[in-house]
């Protein structure tokens, strides 16, 4: 009973429902006093890129059919069947840097250490993770979240995902005017943009394309800010332009920009065959990344993916215990010349492709006056030339001979399957934002496996870590009254009819 006893205390103090700091190491590095927000940044970006890797690698790819772990076991995601414990890395881990990046901001507010920049760069960034918390547990902790430092509060109440919406909205607004003054900070203290600061500006308006997409279905206002934003008052909203303006961290294998993949061991890297899905459609297409002889290296493709006797196939997901299928295609690991694990630019915060099929997606739908075509062809394009910069064909070329060009005559809904299919190829690696879109749109169509649980129903959230029911059961049950049960199936707010 004792050790019971100390066990939940240890988790109140320390975990507090991921409002106290669990890294001081990251807070304050240079064992100074107070951290300066030069020193707060790098690590903070670092380790919420570790926490959005590792969960996209294990969970997002397995559930959106990149990847099949080649297991009987129970509780397989690929089967949208998994233990609740898998809701503890990443709600501890993200919470734990939004302290990090909030003292950012405090002390960036403060007159010693006055720099709008990095104020704003706090913002985006918070509103970054937050968007992520909520999308993947929909109601959590946010206005009282992380103040159990200062504010002693070690059971914060559960907000409604519409309310931190509104209110991420508002962080991304005051951050866009904070970046507008162009206020330099240390440019290696920014391991994304080495410093640009209007980057920085275009990645956070970008950010807010997002998130207002995300929420479109339920709010007209969302809609308009849309349009606000890329055409009423496009002067005053930059949004990424290129390629280049992608918020990647690219992992140089120097100091701390090691990625975080190398942390995986070699051969469980390589366990998990690619999906069919995942596959098939870059084989049907001849597309550019899985091309060797062309764009690939010393015998690899550009996305360091082992060919099955010479072509490319993978595992149908879902399949049933039993089944055994033969594992096939699977990503190279790093004893290879290519691999993702020493990939720089798994660093995977928002691409300028996603961009462009966000605003296809907005013109299909009459909400903006551009061309859907012309934004969709120009997010295949920089899809494909993420990778390959040099990628000379056409891209109206590639797409009709793939047979996925864009024809004005199809209905909505087929031109929203065709825009979502290369947009999950644009999403690849992008922490979980392919599971994101699925749960919003239903596209890109996936195959159903007979071995499919949720009465094969795609799980709509990560259930919370079972040590909030006991750290904090008030708001936790309150949060469930609110929300619905804490299942997999119970639908986040901008999911429900």
């Amino acid at each position: 009973m004792m050790k019971q006893f100390t066990y939940i205390l240890l988790l109140g103090i320390i975990l507090s429902s991921c409002t106290k700091n669990f890294q001081e190491t990251n807070t304050n590095p240079n064992g100074t006093p107070e951290a300066l927000p030069s020193q707060l940044m790098a690590p903070a970006l670092v380790n919420t890129l570790t926490y959005n890797m590792l969960r996209n690698r294990n969970f997002n790819n397995e559930l959106m059919q990149v990847t099949v772990n080649m297991s009987d076991a129970e509780g397989q995601v690929f089967r949208y069947d998994f233990r609740s414990t898998w809701s503890d890395y990443l709600y501890n881990g993200l919470y734990s840097e939004l302290t990090n990046f909030k003292d950012m901001y405090t002390i960036s507010s403060d007159e010693l250490n006055y720099n709008k920049s990095y104020m704003g760069i706090s913002l985006i960034c918070q509103s970054w993770i937050y968007s992520i918390l909520t999308d993947t547990y929909g109601d959590i902790p946010y206005f009282q979240s992380n103040l159990a430092k200062d504010s002693l509060i070690y059971e914060p109440r559960f907000d409604a995902q519409k309310d931190i919406y509104l209110d991420i909205f508002k962080k991304l607004d005051t951050a866009n005017t904070l970046l507008s003054a162009g206020t330099a900070i240390t440019g290696s203290s920014d391991p994304v943009y080495n410093g640009d600061v209007a980057k920085w500006r275009k990645f956070g308006n970008s950010l807010y394309l997002r998130l207002l997409l995300r929420v479109s279905a339920k709010s007209d206002s969302a809609i308009l800010k849309i349009k606000d934003i890329v055409e009423t008052n496009k002067s005053s909203y930059p949004i990424m332009t290129s390629n280049d303006e992608s918020a990647i961290l690219r992992w140089t294998g120097v100091g701390p920009y090691s990625s975080p993949y190398l942390a995986v061991r070699e051969q469980d890297f390589r366990s998990p065959g690619i999906a069919s899905f995942f596959i098939d459609n870059l084989s049907q297409w001849n597309d550019p990344r899985i091309d060797i002889p062309t764009y690939g290296t010393g015998g690899f493709n550009r996305w360091g993916i082992a060919p099955y006797s010479g072509s490319y196939q993978g595992v149908p997901s879902g399949y049933s215990p039993g089944e055994n299928p033969v594992k096939k295609c699977y990503f190279y690991s790093n004893t290879s010349a290519v691999s993702l694990m020493t990939e720089p630019m798994t660093g995977m915060m928002m691409n300028y492709a996603e961009l462009e099929f966000i605003l296809a997606e907005a013109a299909a739908k009459g909400w903006i006056s551009g061309s859907a075509e012309t934004y969709y062809n120009t997010g295949a394009l920089n899809s494909i030339t993420q990778w390959i910069p040099t990628w000379p064909i056409s891209i109206t070329t590639w797409l009709a001979a793939a047979d996925i060009e864009w024809l004005n005559d199809e209905t909505l809904d087929q031109k929203m399957e065709k825009i979502h299919k290369q947009k999950y190829y644009a999403l690849f690696l992008t922490d979980m934002q392919q599971w994101f879109e699925y749960r919003r749109t239903g596209h890109p169509e996936l195959p159903k496996g007979a071995g499919l649980r949720n009465n094969g129903v795609m799980p709509a959230r990560m259930t919370y870590p079972v040590y909030v029911q006991s750290t904090n059961p008030t708001n936790y049950k309150l949060a469930i009254a609110s929300q619905g049960p804490d299942e997999i199936s119970t639908q986040v707010w901008w999911q429900k009819p």
